[in-house]
């Protein structure tokens, strides 16, 4: 019944009300001076018995929060406050001879691949998108195949390199293909550092390289494609363990292997059991993501350049969160490289990718292994 509420013709009856208040009091004192004092608690109910039910405060307003953003292209991830992708993504040839390591630049690549050169040497890829306010050095940098171009464009990206080989120019200069080179149409936005030996010591930097870009018209056709992200790794309870992975490309003294940090979730890269570091940064190399993939590679000169078939798909491996699973590897219609099994396309955890392009010969997991 609403106390707040008398039926008409009455009145309160003040008196009676006040009179049975204090003879509450008077028992309620009464009883509480027959405990021992160590058990009163006057301003608590006693422990025996649950606390009176309160209301609930209502809440105090607050601001929402900030909305993560959407996430960058290729690595899932939300900018960093005051980042911003680049207009269109870059794809750094890099030196990966002894004598150019550690690298500059590379821990700010959103995606790295490894591919085999000639001589059984490699050559990384360092595609650049979300870390537009880079100012440091990248390189150092180095020449491009017609393969590496494929691999470039599969980003839609302005293809940054010094020289190139006879075929290599042939596509560049007669398919119009939007390209940086520091020997025939580039060379005042490179420098050659003091410290190495040419030519292992060229370098440039995003701002050179896109203010030559802006002029040469090649930002005007912006994009790339955007690889699907999930918290949920694609491996799942029944994929092997990949705590350690083991890459062996063709030279015996040449090892590149992987250790799987699950504070961070990551795989730190090693090269001949040395942490691959950053030279600028001197951070390890590190990534949530590695991908192998299976490719047929043919040697067609006396000087051991190479034909490697990124076209027609292959087998793949996709390794994250300590766990490996078997794929396929395939070319999107957009013309990136995308992971698959039993026809659903494999999504990646956020974070940066390392792609690797492995030889057939005599199989892939002959030149990977993984515990």
């Amino acid at each position: 019944m609403d106390l707040n509420v008398r039926r008409a013709g009455t009145r309160p009856r003040h008196g009676r009300v006040k009179a049975a208040a204090a003879l509450l009091l008077a028992a309620g004192l009464l009883l509480g001076g027959c405990g021992s004092p160590a058990s009163v608690q006057p301003t608590s109910a006693p422990t025996s018995a649950p606390a009176p039910e309160s209301p609930s405060p209502e809440p105090s307003p607050s601001a929402p929060p900030e909305p993560a953003g959407p996430g960058a292209p290729l690595t899932g991830l939300p900018l960093a406050d005051g980042a911003a992708l680049t207009e269109r993504p870059y794809a750094v040839m890099v030196n990966n001879f002894s004598a150019a390591r550690p690298q500059s630049g590379l821990t700010h690549a959103d995606m790295l691949w490894e591919v085999l050169a000639e001589g059984g040497i490699t050559r990384l890829i360092a595609v650049f998108q979300s870390d537009a306010g880079y100012k440091g050095a990248v390189g150092p940098v180095r020449s491009i195949r017609p393969y590496l171009i494929e691999i470039g464009e599969s980003f839609h990206g302005v293809l940054t390199h010094a020289g190139a080989s006879t075929d290599a120019y042939d596509i560049l200069q007669h398919q119009g293909k939007p390209y940086l080179d520091e020997i025939s149409n580039a060379g005042g936005y490179y420098w050659r550092g003091k410290t190495r030996k040419a030519p292992h010591n060229l370098y440039t930097d995003l701002e050179k390289i896109t203010k030559i870009a802006g002029r040469k018209g090649y930002l005007k056709s912006a994009g790339g494609p955007s690889y699907t992200f999930s918290s949920s790794p694609a491996v799942d309870a029944a994929s092997p363990a990949a705590t350690f992975v083991e890459l062996k490309f063709q030279l015996q003294n040449y090892k590149v292997s992987y250790e799987y940090d699950a504070g961070s979730a990551t795989y730190k890269r090693f090269i001949d059991g040395k942490p691959h570091e950053d030279r600028e940064t001197k951070e390890q190399l590190s990534a949530a993501n590695l991908v192998v993939i299976g490719a047929k590679h043919r040697a067609y000169d006396d000087y051991g350049r190479l034909e490697v078939g990124l076209k027609d798909g292959g087998p793949a491996l996709l390794i994250q969160r300590g766990q490996v699973m078997e794929a396929q590897w395939k070319r999107g219609a957009d013309g990136s490289f995308r992971l698959e099994k039993d026809g659903r396309e494999l999504s990646f955890v956020p974070g940066k990718t390392f792609w690797h392009v492995m030889p057939l010969d005599p199989s892939l997991e002959g030149h990977v292994s993984y515990s």
